[in-house]
């Protein structure tokens, strides 16, 4: 598993040469998502575990640079859906996203898509992948092998991917003139770099966290927007790789329930990064200082996300870890890295062997 978050930066310059050429979109590749979308932008995202959290930060991407109408389904609960008389009344392009392209539950939606005469596009791991050779359009990942059951590498370079098929489908609906295209991708194209300049600050980091944090018997992860998707695959990698209980929650939402269980033994990991170019960046960053400041007052112990640079939140929180500026829809892939190896060393903690989980395959294979 480390080893595989190490491999990012290269996991993610591999991906981005299947779609960029220089620092402009790949024709080719336009002409073969031109197969894909519907007449009415409708879009339903369906995947499980990590890849469904990649959904979620696509459907944000999506409907906010492109203007789609986007639902993000469990593979689970929409393979189930159908039946030999069920006819769904919409007619979305359907996404599924696995790492290994052999996911039973996302296979089976994929069928069920197909039944209904949806179009089909998959993002997978594996080019040859019964998902991407079934699918109308594929989307392959250049992660490389991934052998850990947490998913790492294929996580972000799935975010990657969701990120370019927004550009792509944002010059296609004529959503991006050629300077914004031209502005992304080369904002995207600096990211491997920047990510393997902080890896090993934040892997010293995220261990001397894990050893201060290793009593604490569950924790809440926080994120507005966009960041929602990464409190969510924050939670599960620390779940599936320390067995310590946590559970992602948008962070207006803490106040509606979670906030009983919110303890000395219940800390917080809260992502409260900001693009200050963005309006409603902004927004979501104030009314996040606002509820650090409500938690400190109640006495919580709270491990925050922040921008470099940033003094506000570091003076509301017990610990900070830093992360580079970037826009909006980029932080994510930044974000998650420092969470990955918070889990990581959280199972060292626990004694746990990270690579061979208990109950866990790296792909769900068995319905």
């Amino acid at each position: 598993m480390l080893r595989e978050i190490y491999e990012q930066p290269e996991a993610l310059e591999r991906t981005l040469q299947l779609y960029l050429s220089g620092q402009s979109l790949k024709p080719e590749v336009a002409a073969r998502l031109a197969n894909w979308p519907n007449a009415a932008g409708e879009v339903l995202i369906a995947a499980s575990g990590s890849s469904r959290h990649s959904g979620l930060y696509g459907e944000i991407l999506l409907e906010d640079l492109c203007g789609l109408a986007v639902d993000v389904e469990y593979a689970s609960e929409y393979c189930c859906r159908g039946g030999p008389g069920y006819v769904d009344l919409r007619h979305p392009s359907v996404l599924v996203l696995s790492q290994s392209g052999e996911t039973s539950d996302t296979l089976a939606a994929l069928e069920e898509a197909h039944r209904q005469g949806h179009k089909s596009l998959a993002i997978t791991n594996h080019a040859e992948s019964t998902m991407a050779v079934e699918a109308d359009v594929s989307m392959p990942l250049a992660a490389g092998v991934e052998k850990a059951i947490p998913a790492t590498k294929s996580f972000t370079c799935q975010l990657a991917v969701l990120y370019l098929l927004a550009l792509y489908e944002g010059v296609r609906l004529g959503r991006m003139d050629s300077a914004a295209v031209s502005a992304h991708i080369a904002e995207l194209s600096a990211l491997p770099g920047e990510l393997a300049a902080q890896l090993d600050a934040w892997r010293d980091q995220a261990a001397a966290l894990a050893r201060k944090y290793a009593s604490a018997v569950t924790f809440l992860y926080l994120g507005r927007g966009i960041h929602y998707a990464i409190a969510r695959e924050g939670a599960l990698k620390l779940k599936e790789s320390s067995y310590v209980h946590a559970e992602g929650y948008p962070v207006g939402e803490l106040k509606h329930g979670p906030n009983a269980l919110v303890s000395d033994r219940v800390p917080l990991v809260v992502l409260a990064t900001i693009d200050r170019a963005l309006e409603a960046s902004v927004l979501r960053y104030e009314k996040t200082l606002q509820l650090l400041a409500d938690m400190k007052a109640q006495g919580a112990r709270v491990i925050a996300l922040a921008d470099a640079g940033d003094i506000e939140v570091p003076a509301l929180a017990d610990d900070c870890i830093f992360i580079p500026r970037a826009s909006e829809y980029l932080l994510p892939i930044l974000e998650v890295v420092p969470l990955q190896l918070f889990a990581y060393f959280m199972a060292l903690e626990h004694g746990v062997d990270v690579d061979r989980p208990r109950n866990l395959s790296k792909a769900v294979v068995e319905k």
